[in-house]
Parts: structure tokens; C-alpha cells; sequence
């Protein structure tokens, strides 16, 4: 079972809740991935995880990475910045 919550285009609250889901089943990590635009909304998870719901989870660490993507349009590799925040119980 992967401990990883992928942040998309959905509001914050359905990932903060499938992140508490994740910790309410057990597990002790938790990774929340975002890319592009969607980074600042993996922020506000993290955040609103640690200090608002879950005050016994801390952030471990933080991986900032460029990852190349094929455009849909262009079909040109363009660089996309990601990040991966780990939460530890």
C-alpha cells in the first residue's frame, strides 16, 4: 500500500482528508507530491494536516526536484519543478 497522497486539481480538503485517512489506517509516513502549480496547494496541506488536525505528525523533509514532461500540445520535454513533503507520526 503506497503512503502517497498525489496533489492534483481538486480542492485542499479532499487531500488533507485522504491524507488524515491514511494516518487514521495506520500508517506512520505519509508523502504528499505535487508539480508545477499545484506545489503551493501541497503546502497548504502539509500545513493544515500538522498544525490543525493531526498535531502529533511533524514534517520529516522536504525533496525539491525538476522533473522533464512531454507537452500534449508541442511534444517538446519542458522542465517542471516538483515537490515531496514526508510526514512522520
Amino acid at each position: 500500500m503506497s503512503n502517497t497522497v498525489l496533489i492534483g486539481k481538486k480542492p485542499v480538503m479532499n487531500y488533507v482528508l485522504a491524507g488524515l485517512t491514511l494516518i487514521q489506517n495506520g500508517a506512520n509516513a505519509v508523502n504528499i507530491k505535487a508539480r508545477g502549480r499545484a506545489i503551493s496547494k501541497a503546502v497548504d496541506v502539509a500545513q493544515i494536516i500538522t498544525k490543525r488536525f493531526a498535531t502529533d505528525v511533524t514534517i520529516k523533509g522536504i525533496d525539491i526536484n525538476t522533473e522533464q514532461v512531454k507537452s500534449i500540445e508541442t511534444g517538446n520535454l519542458n522542465n517542471v519543478s516538483s515537490m515531496e513533503i514526508h510526514l512522520v507520526k
